[in-house]
């Protein structure tokens, strides 16, 4: 008999293993992302700003490489406390990261298309969406844009698959990832995917403009005029709280 109610108590004890590592929580604590300063101007002028729950894709997409000690140190010129903070700080760092690349890349309008100028014997261009990708980063990274659907609509049409926020911003992620993490890149290089991330020219003086309200976690002594209080949704809500009738 004892050994029945051992067997029995041993079942159980499985069972209940088994289901709490067959179904982890996929649960990430979020919390609020500080405003860029063109997401500041924006909702000043009226213009639509940057989505919270864009900040939920990004941070959802974090692979755990880059919440860990493998990321380049080169991102301390941006938050300099990235590696004593917790899991939670990283991501909001990063959400915050995203935002800034996304304001300098296309001014956070997602059905941004530009199209770049011909070279000698080359075909033409386009980098769309937030972060100014390409179709065929598709088959490079494995982001989910597809060429054949998007030929049929017009150039500017949110349905696209490669200006759809979740897919541009999850498509980010993995470059990224590609750049430090695969190849062991540094954060800012010449060689990287974005002009914005290559250190000495105008076009990084225009990411880096807006890096300077980075999350407070960050510790970073940069002096911003943005109120470290406001965030992302905390300035929209300004924005239809003037908006209302009174």
């Amino acid at each position: 008999m004892g050994i029945l109610v051992r067997n029995t108590w041993w079942l159980i004890a499985s069972l209940a293993l088994f289901i709490g590592v067959g179904t982890p929580s996929h649960a990430q604590a979020i919390q609020p992302v500080p405003p860029t300063p063109i997401d500041i101007k924006r909702v000043a002028l009226g213009g639509t700003p940057w989505d919270p729950q864009w900040d939920q894709i990004i941070e959802n997409a974090l692979p755990p490489e880059m919440l860990s000690s493998q990321v380049p140190r080169g991102v301390r010129r941006f938050c300099p406390r990235f590696y004593e903070m917790g899991t939670t700080d990283k991501r909001t760092f990063w959400a915050y990261f995203f935002q800034a690349l996304a304001g300098a890349e296309a001014g956070l309008n997602p059905n941004t298309s530009v199209r770049h100028r011909e070279q000698e014997g080359a075909l033409a261009m386009r980098s769309e969406g937030l972060l100014q990708l390409a179709y065929a980063d598709h088959k490079r990274y494995g982001c989910k844009f597809n060429w054949q659907v998007d030929r049929a609509l017009k150039l500017h049409d949110p349905a696209k698959t490669i200006l759809q926020p979740k897919n541009n911003l999850e498509c980010g992620v993995k470059i990224l990832f590609n750049q430090i993490i695969i190849q062991h890149k540094p954060l800012l290089s010449r060689s990287g995917y974005w002009s914005t991330l290559r250190p000495g020219g105008p076009s990084y003086l225009l990411f880096a403009k807006q890096m300077t309200n980075p999350p407070a976690a960050c510790g970073s002594s940069t002096k911003s005029v943005i109120a470290k209080s406001a965030t992302t949704k905390s300035v929209q809500d300004d924005a239809n709280r003037s908006e209302t009738p009174k």
